[in-house]
């Protein structure tokens, strides 16, 4: 078997920004101000050009990375020949004020463990995706570094010299980085860190404790909630798929996209697992980013936009970077903006249907209701016989996709339910309409000699998103159509490991490689789902096997050799994982902890 290929990162954040901290120490991946920002540190896609943020000690060295238990905060500790030390990352994020505070400010905490330790500090951002070095400009206490129109501030209780000349020295107490974006830190620098420290620590902590999280596979469910928290941009409510941009689905694909966009249907999928932990905050901001978009002139959504509801997305490559691994081309923007994907007026009607049948909230607060389900409504009735590109976003192909009809076919069903609620019995009638036409649709994808729903109308090929059927109550669990359906999906597109291909046929850019780590969890939950509970908990702890060592889980894993592939930590893949042990605990009758 060839060398097992995981990435060696951690990430914090604060619902303000996102950053990678490698195992060697180093800020290998941070985008300021925003999510879809250019880089500041990007050694990720290129060692020479990305900057670097390191701490290091002299010679050889071994590290050992964690989180403090329940927060997003990052250790990573460093022993060398001379010593151990330990670095603290967080983003700041705590109540303040009536509000949360979330700065674009990252504080490092470095202290001494053992020995006398002497370590280096490398600080070089760069701007324009590495096409210029920040120049660095010596204050009383701090560093300034300027270039590209940004302005960055690294104050520190560290000689500065030591840091400008890259010099070496003795660390015999703690030492702290706190670097800013656009604002300078007006305050002492210890006693600040470590009261951020503290009340980030006790914010993220009480985070969890507030919720419902299963005893089943807890730690994983845990940290995955703690992923997808920080991949909400909480300004806008906008929710990206991932941090990152143009890590390769499989060596040599082209298959390099950027992720740090607002996905509907991606986002659907997040705010499902969170609510099941008893989260519904995200959920509320959500809202207002999809006001937003439904109440634009447009007569269809988009399958993404920016996080501040950017429509154009447009896509370019950057050829000046050498790329993670070598591979290319490295993109900035997304053309699936462009696609005509129907699935997403379902998903964004179910993501907000709890709003209208949970009685934890008050629906009348909503006071647009009326026209917001009249918008979506009447995009589902303009697009219910349309081809489109489906969920895995073809490039030059158009069907009559099974899955697409399914998320109208449940849409409109959560249009009916709100239709009730609202007492409007005119909505209730068009939604009864489409619930039927998209059931029409997904029929005409079945298969009765091989007794399996295909892809799409008229075609033979097999497709995971097709579990959904089962998983959506389409098709009964109980049902034999629901049991042969899963049976045939199984034989053709699982591996022996328990991991999922998408599907197998060749799409624009060939036949696929590697396997979809949310089919593999979407397969737990249809076992789960038909009564395979014992079948549902293996396979769940097959795949678990593939995070790496923070728990952390990429978007695609090869089958031959269990490496991660594609952008990273992958919203989609924390998703499968949450909501099928949530799927299973039900089936245990252990929906908490007990």
């Amino acid at each position: 078997m060839a060398e097992q290929h995981l990435y060696q990162t951690g990430i914090i954040g604060n619902c303000a920004f996102i950053a990678h901290i490698n195992k060697n120490t180093d800020i290998s991946w941070l985008c300021w101000p925003r999510f879809d920002s250019p880089f500041v540190f990007g050694s990720l896609l290129d060692k020479k050009k990305g900057g670097e943020f390191s701490i290091l000690p002299q010679g050889e060295f071994t590290s050992n990375q964690y989180y403090i238990e329940n927060t997003n905060v990052l250790r990573t500790e460093i022993t060398a020949e001379d010593g151990k030390y330990r670095i603290t990352d967080f983003a700041p994020r705590f109540h303040l004020y009536e509000r949360y505070f979330k700065p674009l400010m990252f504080i490092r905490k470095i202290e001494p463990l053992e020995g006398n330790p002497r370590i280096t500090i490398k600080c070089e951002p760069v701007c324009d995706y590495g096409k210029g070095k920040m120049k660095s400009s010596r204050g009383s206490n701090h560093i300034d570094y300027l270039g590209c129109d940004e302005n960055i501030r690294l104050s520190t209780n560290v000689s500065l010299t030591y840091i400008i000349d890259e010099k070496a020295f003795v660390l015999n107490e703690a030492k702290y980085l706190i670097m800013t974006y656009g604002q300078n830190l007006e305050a002492p620098v210890v006693s600040t860190a470590e009261n951020f420290l503290r009340e980030t620590i006790a914010y993220w902590r009480l985070w969890i404790k507030h919720s419902s999280i299963a005893g089943f596979y807890q730690p994983f469910v845990i940290r995955s909630a703690l992923v997808l928290k920080i991949h909400q941009y909480e300004d806008t409510g906008a929710i990206i798929a991932a941090s990152t941009t143009s890590l390769p689905e499989s060596p040599g694909s082209t298959r390099n996209w950027d992720y740090r966009y607002c996905w509907l249907r991606d986002s659907h999928y997040v705010l499902t697992s969170l609510n099941h932990i008893g989260h519904f905050e995200e959920m509320e901001k959500y809202f207002n980013y999809l006001s937003d978009i439904s109440h634009a002139e447009d007569t269809r959504y988009q399958p993404l936009y920016g996080i501040a509801g950017e429509r154009e997305i447009t896509e370019r490559t950057l050829d000046h970077l050498e790329g993670y691994k070598g591979e290319q081309p490295i993109r900035i923007g997304n053309q699936a903006y462009e696609h005509i994907q129907n699935d997403i007026y379902g998903q964004v009607l179910i993501s907000m249907l709890p709003l209208y049948t949970d009685h934890r909230f008050v629906f009348s607060e909503r006071s647009d209701s009326v026209k917001w389900i009249e918008s979506v409504l009447s995009k589902i009735e303009r697009t219910i016989d349309e081809k489109d590109a489906g969920i895995w976003e073809f490039r030059n192909i158009a069907n009559v996709h099974c899955y697409s009809n399914l998320f109208q076919w449940a849409g409109a069903q959560a249009a009916f339910k709100m239709a009730k609620t609202i007492g409007n019995a005119d909505f209730e009638k068009r939604a009864q309409v489409l619930i039927d036409k998209a059931a029409a649709h997904i029929e005409a994808c079945y298969d009765p000699e091989r007794k399996v729903y295909t892809n799409a109308v008229g075609s033979e090929h097999l497709d995971a998103s097709t579990l959904q059927l089962i998983m959506m109550n389409y098709l009964d669990p109980a049902s034999d159509r629901a049991k042969d359906h899963l049976i045939a999906l199984e034989k053709e597109l699982k591996t022996e490991d328990g991991l999922f291909y998408r599907y197998l046929h060749a799409d624009d850019f060939g036949k696929p490689k590697t396997t979809f780590l949310i089919c593999a969890f979407w397969y737990v939950e249809a076992l789960a789902c038909v009564g395979r509970t014992d079948e549902a908990i293996k396979e769940f702890e097959n795949i678990i096997k593939y995070c790496n060592h923070l728990l952390l889980f990429s978007e695609d894993v090869d089958a031959k050799t269990g490496s991660q592939w594609g952008n990273f930590p992958q919203a989609y893949s924390h998703v499968g994982l949450m909501n099928a042990a949530y799927r299973i605990a039900i089936k245990l009758d252990r929906p908490i902890f007990l």
